[in-house]
């Protein structure tokens, strides 16, 4: 459904879902031209039925916004949310989604394959998002100087946007040190957008994610989107603060300026369902029922993980 065509000045509705049948789907992402990559997915069919009141006046942003039923689906509502946003004015985004199946969690899948998965998405997802004669402008870091080698040989091959990283190898690379770079040094002043792939791999790749921010971002006209950048691991906590007292830090300073304009973290077990969000909608808990998801609650703010797994999905 186009934008221009959905209503906006209207209380929220109670969403009640019904799904057919899983079925196996493949999205075939395809780079540039050059080859197609066929990623094996879970799927679904989602009919929702939607019931609302009050004004139905036109408008050209969605609100009330279905889980996806897929991959393709996904990257749909991403690019749509975050064009809003980037109209907006938002300067710094957030994009965050299971890519090892729609109904997966953090760990169900192996993390090099996670890790490509993201590239091939960030690849389509750039490919519906910047226009042509924008590529240019468009600055994409990976995490590390290894993987914009690999990725200008496999997803982006032959792709006109800019490829960089955060850290390169050093020679104590297996125990966990890289070099820093620095940030200020690999921005030209043609770039307009960056999009920051997986940076959670290395502690320090969020560091230098939060340089970048405040100096190549924060005081001019770029905007800037991380992509499955894991950012619930330090919402959460997973990494103490005595031990990482910098990494904490950014609770306070970075996610404070960053906008979630696209999120889907699963919760399984009895009380399974997903935490669901499309800006400029609310966010939502969705209770997962056999084949269907019914929209147990919604609020402006996120709620913790632990709110939704411990107090919201087993009250509803």
């Amino acid at each position: 459904m186009p934008l221009s065509s959905i209503p906006t000045a209207f209380s929220l509705p109670t969403t009640v879902p019904s799904v057919l049948q899983p079925q196996q789907m493949k999205l075939k992402l395809n780079f540039g031209g050059r080859r197609k990559v066929a990623m094996n997915m879970i799927g679904r069919d989602v009919a929702f039925v939607v019931r609302s009141s009050g004004d139905t006046n036109s408008s050209s942003i969605q609100l009330d916004v279905p889980f996806p039923g897929d991959y393709e689906e996904l990257l749909d509502q991403a690019k749509e949310a975050t064009q809003v946003a980037l109209k907006g004015g938002v300067q710094l985004m957030e994009i965050e989604f299971p890519t090892a199946g729609l109904e997966s969690v953090p760990g169900d899948g192996e993390g090099g394959i996670e890790m490509t998965g993201s590239m091939q998405l960030i690849r389509e997802f750039c490919d519906l998002l910047v226009v042509p004669e924008k590529a240019t402008k468009t600055r994409i870091f990976f995490p590390e100087a290894n993987e914009v080698q690999f990725a200008r040989k496999s997803a982006f091959g032959g792709a006109s946007f800019k490829l960089d990283y955060l850290t390169k190898p050093s020679f104590f690379q297996d125990f966990g040190f890289v070099e820093k770079v620095k940030m200020v040094d690999r921005v030209k002043e043609e770039d307009e957008l960056f999009i920051v792939g997986y940076p959670y791999f290395n502690v320090n790749e969020m560091l230098v994610v939060e340089e970048l921010y405040r100096e190549a971002v924060a005081a001019t006209a770029r905007q800037m989107i991380i992509f499955n950048g894991e950012l619930d691991r330090i919402r959460s906590g997973y990494y103490p603060s005595f031990f990482y007292p910098k990494l904490a830090e950014l609770s306070k300073t970075l996610f404070p300026m960053m906008e979630t304009v696209y999120y889907i973290h699963n919760f399984k077990g009895r009380n399974g369902g997903a935490l669901f969000r499309c800006y400029p909608g609310p966010w939502k808990v969705l209770r997962r029922l056999g084949n269907r998801y019914v929209c147990v609650h919604q609020q402006e703010e996120m709620p913790t993980l632990k709110e939704v797994a411990l107090d919201i999905l087993p009250s509803a």
